[in-house]
């Protein structure tokens, strides 16, 4: 794909500024662009140049999202406001990729790549989380999970929740 994004959208069109290799993608009615969902809410399908690295960022909570990054170049993704009702399938990671979640997640399906090293930090407690083969019920406090092979791993998952976690799955694919 030549273009640097493409989206097909229903409903009304949000606003997308590109400005100093960022793109800002926002509900006219929204008063920060950036902010993915007040327009998510639609059916949206947005693809993205894979011969770049992104820097996934949404700021206010993120709901009904599913993300397949399989053949992208990823450097973050920053989901500030919480998540719930989240499905995303990542690509095999260059260096250490941060996943960042603040605000609490809820009903969030993490996959990355067989063979790929991550660890998970979960910040509030976590009840039905699951991590590769290990599952808990209920866990108080800070949780910290990484797979075996991740501190000598040089491509590798830094995955964070804040705010609690009710049924997060992290996993590979």
């Amino acid at each position: 794909m030549e273009d640097l994004y493409r989206a097909r959208i229903e409903a009304q069109v949000p606003i997308v500024r590109v400005k100093g290799g960022t793109v800002s993608i926002a509900d006219d009615r929204s008063p920060c662009f950036g902010q993915l969902d007040s327009w998510l809410e639609r059916r949206a399908q947005v693809t993205l140049n894979a011969s770049i690295t992104w820097h996934i960022e949404s700021r206010g909570s993120t709901s009904k999202l599913t993300a397949n990054l399989c053949k992208l170049r990823l450097g973050s993704i920053k989901l500030a406001g919480g998540a719930s009702r989240i499905g995303i399938m990542l690509p095999r990671p260059s260096g250490t990729v941060s996943i960042r979640i603040l605000g609490g997640a809820s009903n969030v399906t993490i996959h990355r790549p067989e063979g790929v090293a991550a660890r998970a930090h979960v910040v509030g407690g976590a009840t039905n989380l699951t991590f590769d083969e290990k599952h808990f019920g209920a866990i108080g406090g800070d949780v910290n999970l990484q797979s075996p092979d991740h501190r000598d791993a040089a491509n590798r998952y830094d995955i964070e929740v804040t705010g609690g976690a009710n049924n997060l799955t992290i996993d590979t694919r």
